[in-house]
């Protein structure tokens, strides 16, 4: 049976974070290649920063990451981290993306939204992978409406 905690050199952790951040102005542009670049740029941002993602899904307007972040390392460091590279790579592959109004050189809103996870990972995890199912058959209900 595995250990659910994970081992530094005089630390024995598990530190695990559920984390959304948005767009700029929430624009839904995070589809197609984009979705694909941003996801691609996201996991191996946090793979070089010594993080494990444990579910990441990227939806039109949001990104729900569920991440074991080292102790050694801040939260607000690996986001500072992924929004700044994942910013500059979109805007270098996808050079239309700077020409949408008020974009400016920023392609992530400020801020982000963390929690920690405990011992309803499982449930948080779900969430985190479903939750486009979720959106679409809200949508649908709010449609036949």
């Amino acid at each position: 049976m595995s250990s659910r905690f994970r081992k530094l050199s005089h630390t024995i952790w598990h530190c695990q974070y559920h984390i959304v951040w948005v767009p700029k102005y929430r624009y839904r542009i995070l589809q197609g290649a984009v979705k694909e670049a941003a996801e691609n740029g996201i996991m191996a941002i946090c793979g070089y920063a010594g993080c494990e993602v444990v579910e990441l899904n990227v939806q039109p307007d949001h990104v729900h990451l569920v991440v074991m972040i080292p102790p050694k390392l801040s939260i607000s460091d690996l986001l500072g981290r992924v929004k700044g590279q994942t910013s500059m790579k979109l805007f270098q592959q996808f050079r239309h993306l700077k020409r949408k109004p008020y974009w400016g050189n920023r392609f992530w809103a400020k801020g982000y939204c963390v929690d920690s996870v405990g011992l309803d990972a499982d449930m948080i995890r779900k969430y985190v992978r479903y939750q486009e199912k979720k959106e679409k058959q809200m949508e649908q209900l709010q449609l036949s409406d």
